[in-house]
Parts: C-alpha cells; sequence; structure tokens
C-alpha cells in the first residue's frame, strides 16, 4: 500500500520527518525515500528496504539532510521522492495508491511529445506520471486537481515546494491524510500513529479530494472535499497499526469489535482464543472477552532477526519469513481445542502449513474465525496484493472448483449465508484442513467499523466501488 510523513518547521524537521516516516513501515517494504528543502536547495535520499529496515537505512544519510520543511514515504511499488525542475519551479513529490489508466494517461502525454525518466522494467514510474500531470497547469492547486479528476484509482500525495508542502488526500479518500499540530510545527501524515510520540496532536482529517498547503505558521484549505468519499475498510482489519484513527474510529477498537460480533455470531465449543499476530490480536481478545473465555498464545511472533514479510515480491519469500517468524508453543496446543481469529485469508497458503504445525503438535480441533468476509475480487485501488492474481485467491480458487470457472455466480458467492457462499466457504475448510470456518458478515464488519457503507470501499468482499 504505501504510506507517506511531511513536515513542517520553524526549526529543523529532519528528526520528526525521519521517525515519522518511519512509523509507516508496515505499509510497505520495497523502496523507503526522504526529501528536504533548505537554503542549499532540494536533497533527497532513497534505499531499497526489501532486505532491510528505514532506520537502519536512513540513520547515515540525516547529516545531509537539514531543512525545516521534508517529506517521505514508504513505498510499495515505485523510487520516491522525485525532485522536479518545471516551470512551476522545482518541487519534491511523493505519491500512495494506484494508478489504473497509467497506459492511457502516459500513451497521451507521448502524443504531446512529453517524455519519462523514470523507468523500472519498462513502466513508467507512477509518481512521475502524477507530478508530469500536476506540471500540465498553471498552479500547483490547478495541477493536483488535474492529476486527481484524470486518474482513474487512487492517487494521494506531499508535494514539497520552496514555501511549504502542500498534502492532497486521492479524489474518494480511499488512503487516509491526517494533519498533526504541535508548538512551532505541523506535519501530515497517513498513519496517525505517527503523531503521539513525536508530540504532535490530531487537528484535521483531509476529507476525499482535498487539498491544503502547509507553512510552518499553519495550513490553507486550497480545494474542499468532494462529496463522495470510499475509505478503504481493509485498513481497520488489516492494513492499519492498532495505535491509528481514520475517520476518528481507532483500529484496534474496530478490531475488537470486530471480535465481538464474531463472538456473537458463533456456537463453537473451545479451550481458548487466540490470534494469529499480529494483526489477529485485536480481534481474538474481542471474541475472547465476549465468550469470556481464556485468550492464549499458541503462536509467537519472533522478529529480532526476520525481515519483514509483508511485500516481498517473490512469493516463496514471502512464505519463508512468514513460516519463520511465527512459533508454535507446544504445551499450549496438545489436547486442546483451538479457535483462531484471523484479520483475513487472502490465498491460504501458509495459514494451510499453520494449521498443519497445529494438528501435528496434538490440537483436537482447528477453527478459524476471520474479521472480514472471503475476498474475491483483487483490489484495484492501493496496490493490495499486486504480485497475486485473482486465480490465487482462496475465494477464486474455491469458485474455480465448484463451477469449473472462477467468474461465476460472484455476487451469489459473495452473499453471507447463501447456498453458494456456504459452499465456498467449506471448500476453503477443507483445504486448509480446519475443524471449523467462518467469515464475518460484511453487514457486521461495516457495523463495527461505524461508517455508512455507502462511505467504504469493499470492493475486494463484494466488489461495489465508485470509479
Amino acid at each position: 500500500m504505501g504510506g507517506l510523513f511531511g513536515s513542517v518547521s520553524k526549526e529543523n524537521c529532519i528528526d520528526d520527518l525521519f521517525y515519522g516516516t518511519d512509523y509507516h513501515s508496515h505499509l510497505g517494504t520495497k523502496r523507503g525515500g526522504l526529501a528536504v528543502k533548505n537554503s542549499k536547495g532540494f536533497s533527497r535520499s532513497i534505499h531499497n528496504i526489501e532486505n532491510d529496515y528505514f532506520r537502519s537505512k536512513f540513520e547515515s544519510d540525516l547529516p545531509d539532510l537539514k531543512g525545516n520543511k521534508g517529506i517521505g514515504v514508504i513505498s510499495d511499488y515505485d523510487s520516491q521522492p522525485l525532485i522536479i525542475g518545471s516551470h512551476l519551479g522545482t518541487f519534491g513529490i511523493v505519491t500512495v495508491g494506484k494508478i489504473n489508466n497509467i497506459e492511457e494517461l502516459v500513451s497521451e502525454e507521448f502524443a504531446k511529445k512529453m517524455h519519462f525518466s523514470e523507468t523500472s522494467g519498462g513502466v513508467t514510474n507512477p509518481t512521475e506520471l502524477a507530478a508530469m500531470l500536476i506540471c500540465e497547469k498553471g498552479s500547483f492547486e490547478e495541477g493536483i486537481e488535474n492529476a486527481q479528476e484524470r486518474i482513474k484509482g487512487s492517487c494521494s500525495l506531499l508535494l514539497l515546494t520552496e514555501e511549504g508542502i502542500f498534502a492532497a488526500r486521492d479524489r474518494l479518500g480511499r488512503t487516509p491524510v491526517i494533519i498533526g499540530k504541535k508548538e512551532n510545527a505541523f506535519a501530515v501524515s497517513s498513519e496517525t500513529c505517527a503523531f503521539p510520540n513525536l508530540g504532535y496532536d490530531i487537528e484535521k482529517h483531509l476529507g476525499p479530494g482535498e487539498i491544503v498547503f502547509l507553512t510552518p505558521e499553519g495550513y490553507e484549505q486550497k480545494k474542499k472535499p468532494n462529496d463522495k468519499m470510499q475509505i478503504c475498510a481493509f485498513l481497520w482489519v488489516y492494513y492499519g497499526y492498532p495505535a491509528s484513527d481514520y475517520e476518528g474510529i481507532n483500529v484496534e477498537s474496530v478490531r475488537y469489535r470486530c471480535g465481538c460480533s464474531l463472538a456473537k455470531n458463533d456456537d463453537a465449543e473451545i479451550d481458548f482464543v487466540a490470534g494469529i499476530p499480529d494483526s489477529g490480536t485485536g480481534h481474538a481478545i474481542g471474541y475472547a472477552n465476549e465468550k469470556r473465555i481464556p485468550y492464549k498464545r499458541p503462536f509467537v511472533k519472533y522478529t529480532p532477526t526476520w525481515p519483514r514479510s509483508f511485500m516481498p515480491q517473490s512469493q516463496s519469500t514471502r512464505d519463508l519469513v512468514a513460516r519463520m517468524k511465527l512459533i508454535p508453543v507446544r504445551s499450549m496446543i496438545d489436547g486442546e481445542k483451538i479457535l483462531f481469529c484471523e484479520d483475513s485469508i487472502v490465498r491460504g497458503t501458509q495459514l494451510q502449513d499453520n494449521v498443519q504445525i497445529l494438528f501435528d503438535y496434538g490440537a483436537v480441533e482447528v477453527h478459524m474465525r476471520p474479521a472480514c468476509p472471503t475476498l474475491i475480487y483483487p483490489c484495484d485501488f492501493l496496490n493490495f496484493s499486486t504480485s497475486r492474481s485473482t486465480l490465487d485467491l482462496a475465494g477464486r480458487k474455491a469458485i474455480r472448483e465448484l463451477e469449473d470457472s472462477d467468474d461465476k455466480f460472484l455476487d451469489e458467492y459473495a452473499t453471507a449465508g447463501s447456498e453458494k457462499n456456504m459452499a465456498m466457504t467449506d471448500k476453503i475448510r477443507s483445504r486448509l484442513r480446519l475443524t471449523s470456518l467462518k467469515f464475518q458478515k460484511l453487514e457486521d464488519l461495516v457495523a463495527a467499523i461505524g461508517l455508512p457503507k455507502e462511505k467504504l470501499c469493499t470492493h475486494c468482499w463484494d466488489g461495489s466501488s465508485y470509479f
């Protein structure tokens, strides 16, 4: 997915920029980048963070990155930030999102005899494309609006100029952008968890398509929010960090309510509840408290030396790292009936291995309760599962087995409690060798978040969305 952070201060902002960007490391593992503006001009640093941590790669760069304005990014796709020279002036830019019509937009630019310098594997850098769309207009505000209107998908961005930082949330608000404030400084972030330890208070959640301009003295709205919003519901289920708030709604609180809802709809007789770490933990605590049964940790996570496994490009590497990080506790497994809460089941490959380990270690029963419905549609908006095709989704695999096709009766399969939905669920349960499997109902997930359904993007579960 990726995450962005920016800071404008009356003093040197590099510490806030460094640690604020680092607080987005859970959102991607491909590239990290920082850019600052000072009296000498613009400076930037970009590193590959696939096999190491952001802090380790950037700490030695900090003495060369002084300034009172800066932007940073954790990217799961392209190299950022970019420093662009244009008729609007020199600026730095970072983006988060996914441009679905990138080939169409690139062709339009080529027809204007424009060129691109940033490519990887023959693919145009989407951040450079966004910058080019901005430069087509006579001001930064008009340019950002132009980019937002022409991009299909999503694109939230920060734009570092001589005077300050433009912050813009994508047209339908699928990714969050939040302003923080403290004495002598303002910050803008994808995650509010970056604020507390740096001394910032939440000042404002940008609305969909809203544009603001930040300086050390304050911020000014340059474009009002759009009426329609579809923020990604998966942020609360999986992506988001537990300490973060989106639209004023805390991630951990939603996960707790998801677990409570799973418990209310369940009659499994078990010895204790566990969460698949880390994002399944909040769901499991909510379940255990609602049922008044023990919460235990039969799997513990070992992280000191293993790199993160969120988005390595090789699936085999993802699976290996995830497996090596999760260690079973045999004494808590042998002879037990265990129910696990998980954020979701995407492919199910790693979960299948974990379930087998539990039975090998003597578990009598293993039940699974994902906190969201079955994923049936690939994400079109946030680069989630970009290396995983539709055919890899556990739900689509089950549909293919039942129908000899993976694109028939999708509406029926997405409807909780329908005959086809139950058949799909049982196929997944059988493949994973689970004692029982029950997915969260979409209406219960929506209720746990607390926003109206029409303000949430639920495309990966039911195929619905605005474009």
